[in-house]
Formats: C-alpha cells, structure tokens, sequence
C-alpha cells in the first residue's frame, strides 16, 4: 500500500493536513534538539516514509540520523529530498555536521543494528502500522542505548467534544474520499482513520511503554488532541 502511494504521499499529508503535519515534525524536532546537537549522538528515525522528521531533526544540530523503512519507493523519494536539501541549503549546520544523514532499508521488527547502538529512536505516523506494537517496542529497547530516548508521534483519537466531533467527521467522511480521488487508491485512505480508531489511547501507550520496560514515559497532545507525542527513555545501567 506505501509504495502505491508513495508517488502523491507528501502532497496529500500537506493538503489533507492544512500542512500542520510540517509543524508537528518541526515541533517535534525542536522537543528533541538536546539530543541533535550532541556531535557524538546517533539518531534512528523508524518507519521514516519520504524522510520528513530525518530532514526536520537533521536541522536541528549534528547527531547521525539513519531514517529506516521497509518501503523502497519511500526511500528513493527520501533520498532525493535530502540530496535536494542539501544542494539548495547554505546555512553552515546543514551543510557540514548535519550531513549525517543516511537511509536503509529495514523490518522494524527485526532491526539490522547491534544492541545498544542508537541514542534515540523516533518513529513520526508510523509506529501505528506495526504488526506487533509490543514486538516493536521491544526491538527499539534493544537498539536504544542505556539511557536513551524514545518518541513516537502519533494520531489519536480526539476527546468526545464539539470540536473533536467535526475532526472526527473530517477525518472518517471527507478524508478519505479527498484522499481516494487525488491518490487513486480508496484503500489507503479507508486505512487510515479505522488504524487510528484501533490504536492506543494516550495513556493506553504510555502503560505499554512501561510495562515492556521504559522508564518515565509521557505525551504531549496536540491540535484539539488528535495528535500526540509520546516520550521515554531505556533505564541507564546501574
């Protein structure tokens, strides 16, 4: 389904979003700049799509950033966004340090990286895909470092008011359809509103987090509630 979609994915996130999707990568990009500007901090961006987080944390300061994702055709477009950045940016952070930015191909259950490797692991819409939410938080507990960090940002379903009401309507009625006739697949659009009905609580992940062995998880909510930013760490060893 992602690599079908791959060819209208950027232009529809923005339209579909009022390109409020930008400032939440941005947003989150800016919560986790101690980390991106650690010079020795190294950085995997799970399920990274066209690489929109990798290019907003790689704004943010000199850390490594590998963005990973099992789509090919996400990839490709990813690369090409990061080498388009990089010719048209002059500012001196982007174009040394910042560099470090690289894309691979991989299972995010089955990541292809020693233990113990990656200060933080974010994933930005698309922890919500995985098989196996569990299997998933444990495979990112295994890479992390001791001490590291974990953000998800993610949809979630907004509070039963007036306003989350008519984005819920937006997002199940008129979504979809938009989505279904500029993208030509009904499909993917469909996917996405009943993925997030079923998805976590808030509250519901942050007890998740714990309970597989992260250490003071949290959220953030955002616009009206309908997005979050959930964060943890792997307990340091004693």
């Amino acid at each position: 389904m992602f690599t079908d979609i791959a060819p209208t994915y950027d232009a529809l996130n923005h339209i579909l979003s009022i390109n409020i999707d930008k400032r939440w990568r941005i947003r989150t990009a800016k919560i986790l700049r101690p980390i991106l500007q650690r010079e020795n901090a190294i950085v995997l961006d799970l399920c990274c799509g066209t690489g929109d987080l990798s290019l907003a944390m790689r704004a943010q300061g000199p850390a490594k950033i590998v963005g990973a994702d099992f789509a090919h055709t996400m990839l490709t477009r990813a690369r090409a966004k990061s080498a388009a950045t990089l010719a048209g940016n002059k500012d001196s952070v982007i174009s040394s340090g910042a560099r470090n930015l690289l894309f691979a191909e991989a299972d995010a259950l089955r990541l292809p990286f020693a233990d113990s490797t990656f200060d933080l692991v974010t994933t930005a819409f698309g922890f919500r895909n995985l098989a196996n939410y569990e299997a998933g938080l444990r495979e990112i507990h295994r890479v992390l470092k001791p001490g590291g960090t974990i953000a998800i940002l993610e949809f979630t379903e907004p509070p039963d008011t007036a306003l989350g009401n008519l984005y819920r309507w937006y997002f199940c009625r008129v979504l979809p359809r938009i989505g279904a006739w500029l993208s030509g697949d009904k499909h993917a659009y469909t996917y996405l509103p009943k993925s997030v009905s079923r998805f976590f609580q808030p509250a519901e992940l942050s007890a998740l987090l714990e309970s597989v062995g992260y250490s003071a998880p949290a959220f953030r909510r955002w616009t009206l509630g309908t997005v979050a930013l959930h964060t943890a760490t792997r307990a340091a060893s004693l």
